[in-house]
């Protein structure tokens, strides 16, 4: 049996509102099963979130051999005069950074700006909940 989702679970999932889903959902950008309430096939919300992730990476315009990247908005910025914390609101991601002072000045980094968060790890867990 293939995964589905409701509603709220997909908003949540994607990073955007019930009704944006809904709006999805009445132009038949993404389908939905017979069940009653609707549901979403997790295979259709899947190739949803690669679009997504797609078009934010593109409004970005920088292109790049990472495949761990998260396109949001900086929410935060704490810095020193030596090191920075900057955090980026990614969809439903929140991302921190530690950082020179230098590089956050030289980024124009500030709360509200675009931001792009790179991660470059060795270690991945994967956990699925259990049903």
């Amino acid at each position: 049996m293939s995964a589905s989702y409701k509603i709220a679970q997909a908003a949540d999932l994607l990073g955007v509102s019930d009704d944006t889903v809904r709006r999805w959902v009445d132009q038949g950008v993404l389908p939905v099963t017979d069940a009653s309430p609707a549901e979403i096939p997790g295979e259709a919300l899947a190739q949803h979130a690669i679009a997504l992730a797609r078009s934010a990476d593109d409004a970005t315009g920088v292109r790049s051999s990472a495949r761990n990247r998260f396109t949001g908005l900086v929410t935060n910025v704490i810095m020193d005069t030596v090191a920075a914390q900057v955090e980026i609101q990614a969809g439903p991601h929140r991302v921190v950074s530690l950082m020179t002072a230098e590089a956050v000045r030289d980024l124009g980094l500030e709360v509200g700006s675009l931001a792009v968060a790179v991660v470059k790890a060795t270690t991945v867990i994967v956990e699925a909940p259990t049903h």
